[in-house]
């Protein structure tokens, strides 16, 4: 599921959450050089921040050969004539076409499975009125591991042997995953898609606030004037709401806690995991795989705490088997966010992918409103236009600080 940064997969975007699945895919920053790196961050926004991971070179080859195509037939022509000119000014011309598609191609299929995890995780939590958001996590996190297992033994990707070394070195960060997930799902239920989308933006300046006093790194004045907004489009968005429901609000700021400090102790841990595993390596695959393997146990212990076994022997969800499709569809999305930000990221780079990331929440907040029928203001609307916006701002201001640094 992330699968999640993250997420999905959160499988990130992350940077990763089960809105953020991706989650992993998208919230934190590589804190290595020499790599390329690929950002995993479930926006818990839906994501989020971003989660960028060294990756293999055997895998960057795979996709070079996936997404990029093999050597162009140019390379062999001899240019004799006028016009063998021409042809070969076609056929580089074709080929730039061939890889602007392949972009285009990633972008919708990134910006299509993030916004339809939190539309289908919204649709199961709030029509279908389940109330057993933890179980959700851990079935979704169950169809992960399914398919990161059966494609990582038939060689289609590499992922390291999760040794009891690596494991202790990632259980932490794992917990606070587990802690991400359930909030954002339980602040779903009872919140609007549009309004933890806005939300989901606190997540930003906590993570700022963290960056600067844990790894002294300071901020450009836009960013913290991007962040300033933010703040005051959340604020605004919850006065005007006119579904306002504090037990949610109250998940989701939690949400933004765990989202923010997941993707700062990643950092921290990343090198150290890297050291404890076979290849010195630890790719975005191996996170997927790690965080959904090890949320299973945990998940379990959480369901006999939050007393859901009762729930779940009584309702009659269980028992229809288009319920049993769209949960299972739902795991599905979550390792595809995982799949598709790296394809993206791949196809692009991490500028246009942050952007992309921003601008993909507009859609997102659309839809929510005018599927799910949320009773709204012209007030809390623009509220939320006003939150997408800081977004988008911060965003942009983000990549201006990286540039020049």
């Amino acid at each position: 599921m992330g699968s999640r940064n993250l997420s999905s997969g959160i499988p990130l975007d992350t940077a990763d959450t089960v809105l953020e699945r991706h989650l992993l895919v998208d919230t934190s920053k590589k804190a290595t050089s020499g790599d390329k790196s690929s950002l995993t961050n479930r926006d818990q926004n839906g994501v989020l921040g971003q989660v960028s991971s060294p990756t293999s070179s055997g895998r960057r080859d795979m996709f070079s050969r996936s997404f990029s195509g093999a050597k162009s037939p140019i390379d062999d022509v001899d240019l004799e004539d006028g016009e063998e000119a021409k042809d070969r000014e076609k056929i580089t011309r074709s080929h730039k076409i061939k890889i602007h598609n392949q972009a285009l191609l990633s972008g919708l299929a990134y910006c299509l499975s993030s916004c339809s995890m939190i539309l289908v995780n919204k649709f199961v939590l709030s029509s279908y009125n389940f109330n057993a958001g933890i179980t959700l996590m851990l079935y979704q996190n169950f169809v992960s591991v399914i398919i990161v297992s059966i494609l990582s033994s038939f060689s289609i990707i590499s992922t390291e042997p999760l040794t009891w070394r690596l494991i202790k070195v990632w259980l932490p960060v794992n917990v606070i995953f587990v802690g991400m997930l359930i909030t954002s799902m339980f602040s779903l239920k009872y919140i609007n898609v549009a309004m933890v989308t806005v939300l989901k933006n606190v997540t930003n300046v906590i993570t700022a606030i963290g960056e600067m006093y844990l790894f002294s790194k300071q901020h450009e004045r836009k960013v913290w004037a991007a962040l300033f907004l933010m703040i005051i489009s959340a604020v605004s968005g919850g006065i005007t709401d006119l579904s306002f429901h504090a037990v949610g609000y109250g998940w989701q700021i939690l949400n933004c806690f765990l989202t923010a400090s997941y993707s700062l102790t990643l950092r921290r841990v990343m090198d150290t995991a890297k050291q404890v595993t076979k290849s010195g390596n630890l790719n975005e695959f191996t996170m997927v795989l790690l965080n959904n393997v090890l949320s299973l146990p945990l998940g379990i212990i959480l369901i006999f705490v939050f007393n859901e076994v009762d729930y779940l022997s009584e309702t009659p969800l269980l028992k229809m088997p288009m319920f049993w499709v769209v949960i299972t569809f739902s795991g599905f999305l979550g390792l595809a966010i995982s799949f598709t930000s790296m394809w993206f990221l791949h196809q692009t780079g991490a500028t246009t992918y942050s952007l992309v990331g921003s601008l993909n929440k507009i859609p997102l907040s659309i839809a929510g409103i005018l599927l799910f029928k949320v009773p709204t203001s012209l007030e809390n609307f623009l509220s939320i236009l006003f939150g997408l916006l800081a977004g988008v701002f911060f965003a942009k201001a983000k990549m201006r600080e990286r540039s020049q640094s």
